[in-house]
């Protein structure tokens, strides 16, 4: 997903609007959602300064779009590390693979971070559906761990609720420089397993 755009050829114009966010990727993978401009984008994208707004009414929109994007690249990464996992916890990879998330796209995080856990009020209503689905994907998971007997009895919901907030709490400190990136992965295996073990009465591989 953050491949070089490199030379490009002029657009359809249905095809402009995903050029643009692939240009806006690079430039927050580079630089930080900061950076992310319609002018830089624009320029990356090889297109007029004025072009992007025929498809983002501002800076605003094309960091929605962004945001989405990330979502999408997030999504697809916790389902390989899930499947990696084999028969072990999904609970504990979907945990793990967000970790590793934050340790290697340390960017990414923060954009998602800034629209995904903001207030209610300032939430994005055009991330709503794919946040939805990520919620009932992450509860059916805590549910298939529940009957196979890997995490214990109770709300799976609230189950979801405590990962999410240990996970979210470990992977902000990754990004803060809290956890030394070098140890990172070591330390939230640790705390995780800790953490599995505190709600099950079984240790799962």
């Amino acid at each position: 997903m953050t491949e070089r755009i490199g030379e490009r050829a002029a657009y359809h114009h249905g095809a402009l609007p995903e050029a643009l966010v692939a240009a806006a990727f690079e430039v927050l993978d580079e630089q930080g959602q900061e950076k992310v401009s319609v002018r830089e984008v624009a320029r990356r994208a090889g297109v007029s300064a004025a072009a992007p707004f025929r498809h983002f009414a501002d800076r605003q929109a094309l960091l929605t779009a962004l945001a989405d994007r990330v979502l999408a690249d997030f999504v697809d990464w916790q389902e390989a590390q899930v499947s990696a996992a084999g028969g072990g916890s999904a609970l504990r990879a979907l945990g793990l693979g967000c970790v590793r998330y934050a340790l290697h796209h340390p960017r990414r995080f923060e954009l998602v971070r800034s629209r995904v856990f903001a207030p209610e009020p300032s939430r994005e209503p055009e991330l709503r559906e794919r946040l939805d689905s990520i919620e009932r994907e992450f509860i059916d998971l805590v549910v298939a761990d529940q009957e196979a007997g890997r995490v214990g009895p109770g709300d799976p919901a609230l189950v979801k609720l405590a990962g999410q907030a240990l996970v979210y709490g470990l992977a902000q400190m990754i990004v803060d420089g809290y956890l030394p990136a070098d140890r990172a992965e070591e330390l939230a295996v640790r705390v995780l397993d800790t953490f599995r073990d505190g709600i099950a009465n079984v240790r799962s591989q």
